[in-house]
């Protein structure tokens, strides 16, 4: 609201109390994000529910734009070693995660799709391209989510923030399209980038980097254009930044027509309403009659001041018009024209967040693998297996103070099913996770954490190693290993398959879970060379001891080196060839805290068991129910009052007495 005022002395004042000079922010150029950075508005944190669809199960997942993290709730099996990939900023990390590798061409083969993946880890592994990837990081920083401005374009719910969003996220790319050019072309990702961020790119940019004004659009908090954009808006403009000098004039003039009791006047710009003429609230001034002044029209009181339409406002009304609002409305259109501009060229944009989706993610793997030290798998698509020369789990090695690697080989025709055994804590299942990782970090097109790696052309992974219970199942946990897991690996499970198997059984009898693993294992041992390639960790001795496999060259025993010192087992955690001789629960369950007596009470049952003897309670525990059941019996007897006449010995001695002494003789 523009204002001007006269002192009572009858001399123009400037803006009063509670009123603001009309004036209009002057334009400043652009930055370029390239040469510096600037202080942007923060994007409100969003999150994205979606549907989770994995191995036929239904779950949910969201994913939390605030810290670029995706969380999973499914049914299924849970991907926790999957959150690797958060390193790096996880542009549409969707795509990844959801295993739809759609952007790699249907003509390449196996070998040329592991490649395609894998090309671009050499380049950020060496030390001289260091300043080179985290320039890529950089770039990739300002890279926003460009389908949602373009949705809110479609929708015309465009807001500030969108535009200088947008305006350093094509200057981005440009800049990745730039540094792209400059590195190898025969790396497929770089070619990509360097041709399709075409010239409409830069068109953008130019567009709006030529039409909007930033400084302007902030502090108006409406989008803004800069000058020599349209000369009608610089004109009004002008004349809107003009008006506190010029309504200085005109409220000169019209204290001189006002009564001379009338101190000071003011001539006021308010939007949509338009000119109007200001006066103070004289002490006579009571009722509403007495706001009435003649060749005025009185409008509104307020804040003791009164708000009348004279000769002259309306003058400037019909002269000026409502020039906050014309500015406005043409503004409106130019960014209306600029956004059609826009969504003309919306499949670049699109496309930008294609491909620097692949390029974050690939640099996420490429600084994993320098930072955690890394080894290039090499991919055959003659071996029908893996092979792993010192490898390690990949999250489980950041958390331990030391990690022995461990070596796996499944290949060719023997030890295809490999039966590791060992006692409690070994690492059986570590040993297990880390393989299955390993061959999936691997066909990822990832670096993998092992000396060496060979990666067979394998199809497909089956676990049986978490159950993952949820009550909106309706089945009891080993159903769950049965129906999601086991029987899918039984039923779909090929030559060229991994599958890995940890305490399958444990969930029901142990007759019953003995003679379902041999079972299973019996069926894949029976297809002979198609057998897939099998690991399975079991605590069921008996599966060895009683012989329940056949014995051939596909079956091979594995277990998990320890040592016994005295009362103590040391363990190892190195896989070797043979077979465990006991299970050492004991000593887990000492670790876990459990009283000794327990621990060796246990200990002397399961002994008793694997020697056939009877088992017999124990004395002194016997003897301590025996003195509590005596204090009892005293208790009852020192309560009796002998001398009541209701008393009935006989009943007392029947009910109280005979049933205590069976407990005590």
């Amino acid at each position: 609201m523009a204002s001007v005022g006269a002192t009572p002395g009858r001399t123009p004042q400037g803006p009063g109390p509670g009123e603001a000079s009309a004036s209009f922010p002057s334009p400043a150029p652009v930055p370029d994000p390239r040469e510096a950075e600037e202080e942007e508005e923060e994007e409100p944190a969003e999150i994205h529910l979606c549907v989770l669809w994995n191995s036929g199960y239904l779950g949910i997942a969201y994913y939390d734009t605030s810290d670029s993290t995706i969380y999973f709730m499914p049914d299924a099996p849970d991907h926790e070693s999957l959150r690797l990939l958060q390193r790096g900023l996880e542009i549409s990390k969707q795509r990844l995660l959801s295993g739809n590798y759609s952007f790699i061409p249907d003509s390449m083969t196996g070998t040329e799709k592991i490649l395609f993946l894998s090309s671009i880890i050499p380049f950020d592994c060496f030390l001289t391209n260091l300043d080179m990837a985290q320039m890529l990081h950089r770039l990739l920083g300002h890279i926003k989510n460009v389908p949602l401005i373009l949705k809110r374009m479609k929708l015309s719910h465009t807001k500030v923030s969108d535009w200088q969003v947008l305006y350093k996220t094509v200057y981005s790319a440009l800049g990745l399209r730039d540094a792209c050019r400059s590195l190898p072309q025969s790396i497929q990702l770089f070619r990509d980038i360097a041709q399709e961020f075409s010239d409409d790119l830069h068109h953008i940019a130019s567009l709006i980097g030529k039409v909007v004004d930033f400084e302007g659009s902030v502090a108006e908090n409406r989008f803004t254009v800069l000058p020599n954009i349209d000369p009608e808006i610089d004109e009004k403009k002008r004349r809107l930044t003009g008006l506190p000098s010029f309504l200085t004039e005109v409220a000169r003039k019209e204290l001189e027509n006002l009564d001379p009791r009338i101190p000071s006047c003011s001539v006021i710009y308010i939007p949509l309403i338009g000119f109007l003429l200001c006066i103070p609230r004289l002490p006579s001034m009571v009722e509403t009659n007495d706001f009435e002044i003649e060749g005025l029209d009185f409008m509104f009181l307020s804040e003791e001041k009164l708000h009348y339409r004279s000769a002259r406002t309306k003058e400037l009304d019909a002269l000026l018009g409502d020039l906050h609002c014309d500015i406005r409305d043409q503004e409106i259109l130019l960014m209306y024209q600029l956004q059609c501009q826009v969504l003309a060229r919306a499949a670049v944009l699109t496309r930008v967040l294609d491909l620097a989706s692949r390029l974050d993610v690939l640099l996420a793997l490429a600084s994993a693998a320098r930072d955690y030290g890394y080894s290039r798998p090499h991919y055959s698509a003659r071996l029908l297996g893996v092979r792993i020369q010192n490898g390690r789990h990949p999250l489980m090695e950041l958390c331990a103070r030391t990690f022995v690697p461990n070596s796996a080989e499944c290949g060719g025709y023997k030890g295809r099913v490999k039966v590791i055994t060992g006692p409690n804590s070994s690492g059986k299942s570590i040993y297990l996770k880390q393989v299955g990782l390993i061959t999936f970090m691997a066909l990822v097109g990832s670096f993998v954490p092992a000396e060496e790696a060979e990666i067979g052309a394998v199809d497909a992974i089956f676990t049986r190693i978490q159950s993952c219970e949820s009550i909106s199942l309706g089945l009891s946990t080993f159903m769950i290993d049965l129906n999601q897991q086991v029987a899918k690996a039984v039923n779909n499970a090929t030559e060229r398959s991994l599958v890995l198997i940890d305490e399958f059984g444990k969930g029901t009898n142990t007759v019953d879970g003995l003679a379902l693993l041999a079972a299973v294992i019996r069926h894949w041992l029976a297809l002979g060379p198609t057998c897939p390639h099998i690991f399975v960790a079991t605590n069921f001795l008996s599966l060895i001891q009683l012989q329940l496999l056949p014995q051939g060259p596909l079956v091979q025993y594995l277990t998990m080196e320890t040592c016994e010192d005295g009362n103590d087992l040391v363990f190892f955690y190195q896989v070797c060839e043979g077979v465990a001789n006991a299970s050492h629960a004991s000593h887990t369950a000492a670790q876990a805290g459990l009283p000794e007596k327990l621990v060796a009470r246990g200990k002397e049952v399961s002994d008793l068991i694997c020697s056939g003897k009877p088992i017999k309670p124990v004395k002194e525990l016997l003897k301590e129910k025996q003195m509590e059941n005596c204090q009892t019996l005293v208790n009852k007897f020192l309560k009796l009052d002998l001398e009541d006449p209701n008393l009935d010995l006989d009943i007392f001695m029947s009910q109280e007495v005979l049933p205590a002494a069976t407990t005590i003789l």
